[in-house]
């Protein structure tokens, strides 16, 4: 056998076993972390704990819908609310949407754009930052990736089967997080001109059947349309200001690469940039040159523009409506960037070039990964290690604001002997009420609530849990001045602001 043809032969056997290294990688790396729980995490677990009755009524002052929140109250009492328990459920939920990825893959693109597809959706460091998360965002994704297959396939052959998956994917969509309705309507939009664009009644009849299924699954969300405009009226994102549609393109993109302040995080960002604009507007003439076609490409022309679609009408309506953009909200569209970018790599017609392009895909999203299990999320830890080891029977822990109180109560949860309060009314530590909570916070009197304070503790230790980086920290600040005033003080953990939630806490000790 000739040189080259030992190479070849050794190079055709061991891509499989690299593959294959990676998704086994990809998938163990779904369930270990070593951070606590942060607020949102604590947060959606005291809510799914609740009594399944009770869990809607919590949600309407939280602002989410609820079928995640049913999964996981089902999740837990089978394997309880240990950190990995809760966190369990979203890395299965990520690792069944990996074949779906690749399925999704080739049919856009072939076997090619299948691998390249499932190879950068288990090595994503946003896809790993929700599979070791316990919220929806792996659900969200899972379900969009599902229910793209489910609508390539109906608009194929519009079976009653085939349609009523797509009706049921829709229907869990609309009530697992409110920015998948910007993907329906996005999506409605499309089937809507390929309706009209057709030359005749069988042309238009599966696109028609389709939006048909869509309206169809979007009535499941009727049920909690009371809930949701109650929540748009009262609730909306009072934690962030609103932000001009045109920045949060760059700021997904960013997210979508990893934490920005990172090295690794720039380069795959510089990929993800470049790899959908290829897709889209990218031909390959030969090993060597490509041309770009404003013209864009069929393949993924409708999955760019689902995409962009979707950010577009979220990101203006949020703007008009006074609330904010976070890039975890994207989890809606990820699915799409994914496979457009896969399509994108498809465009080198040289397969060294390609291998090249994903290896180092690869491996700046596992370097992601990485940071991803060794990066502390909350300094939650800190504080409850230290009130923990010195407090004192009938102490009161005080958090202010009471964004503080999940993440630090739950792990103080087995102390029984301690007294907790939340600014601004006193509330018990594991929830938040976001009802017009501006309103409730400016309403509130620093000074009030510091001799309010005082008057609880009686001989008591207070301990304050402060994060300055929270909303009203001039008044959590002005009640820290005033206690100070009337107690000494020991700062015991100070916020560490390159933590993602960072906090600190004080011992007043008794005169």
């Amino acid at each position: 056998m000739a040189p080259n043809s030992e190479m070849t032969t050794r190079r055709i056997t061991l891509l499989p076993i690299a593959v294959g290294a990676v998704l086994v990688a990809s998938v163990v790396l779904r369930f270990w972390t070593q951070s606590d729980l942060w607020f949102d995490e604590a947060l959606s677990v005291n809510i799914a704990r609740l009594p399944l009755s009770e869990i809607p009524d919590a949600l309407r002052h939280d602002g989410h819908p609820p079928l995640y929140y049913f999964l996981l109250h089902f999740w837990i009492d089978v394997f309880g609310i240990g950190d990995s328990a809760v966190r369990a459920l979203s890395g299965v939920l990520a690792v069944v949407t990996l074949p779906l990825a690749w399925f999704a893959g080739r049919r856009l693109g072939g076997r090619p754009v299948a691998w390249t597809t499932v190879l950068v959706f288990a090595t994503s460091p946003y896809a790993f930052r929700y599979a070791t998360e316990a919220r929806m965002y792996s659900l969200v994704m899972l379900l969009v990736t599902g229910g793209y297959l489910a609508l390539r396939r109906a608009l194929e052959v519009p079976s009653l089967g085939r349609l009523a998956l797509v009706a049921a994917i829709t229907g869990a969509l609309t009530l697992t997080q409110y920015w998948n309705l910007y993907l329906i309507a996005a999506v409605g939009v499309g089937l809507l001109y390929l309706t009209r664009k057709a030359a005749d009644a069988a042309g238009r009849r599966a696109p028609l059947r389709v939006l048909i299924a869509m309206v169809i699954g979007s009535l499941a969300f009727v049920p909690w349309l009371s809930s949701f405009l109650e929540q748009m009226a009262h609730t909306g994102t009072p934690w962030a200001e609103p932000q001009y549609p045109w920045v949060n393109l760059p700021n997904t993109l960013i997210t979508f690469a990893g934490d920005a302040k990172d090295g690794e995080a720039a380069l795959l960002g510089f990929f993800l940039l470049v790899l959908p604009m290829l897709g889209v507007f990218g031909r390959g003439l030969d090993r060597r040159r490509l041309e770009l076609d404003l013209h864009t490409q069929p393949a993924v022309r409708w999955e760019a523009a689902a995409m962009l679609g979707a950010l577009l009408l979220g990101t203006v309506f949020s703007y008009l409506t006074g609330t904010t953009f976070h890039p975890r909200y994207a989890a809606t569209i990820f699915p799409l960037f994914v496979l457009v970018a896969a399509f994108g790599v498809a465009v080198f017609l040289s397969p060294r070039v390609r291998f090249v392009v994903v290896a180092l895909v690869v491996v700046l999203g596992f370097a992601g990964a990485i940071r991803n299990v060794v990066t502390d999320r909350t300094q939650a830890s800190e504080v409850a290690d230290v009130i923990a080891a010195e407090h004192g029977a009938g102490d009161l822990v005080v958090y202010c604001p009471d964004q503080t109180g999940p993440s630090v109560s739950r792990l103080l949860r087995d102390i029984t002997d301690l007294r907790q309060v939340t600014f601004p009314a006193f509330a018990a530590p594991q929830r938040v009420n976001w009802t017009d909570y501006l309103d409730r916070i400016d309403r509130a009197d620093p000074r009030e609530f510091a001799a309010d304070v005082l008057r609880r503790a009686d001989g008591a230790t207070i301990w304050y849990v402060l994060s300055p980086g929270l909303l009203h920290q001039e008044k959590c600040g002005e009640i820290a001045n005033i206690l100070a005033e009337s107690r000494p003080s020991v700062e015991k953990v100070t916020p560490d602001d390159s933590t993602y939630e960072f906090e600190g806490v004080t011992e007043f000790r008794p005169q």
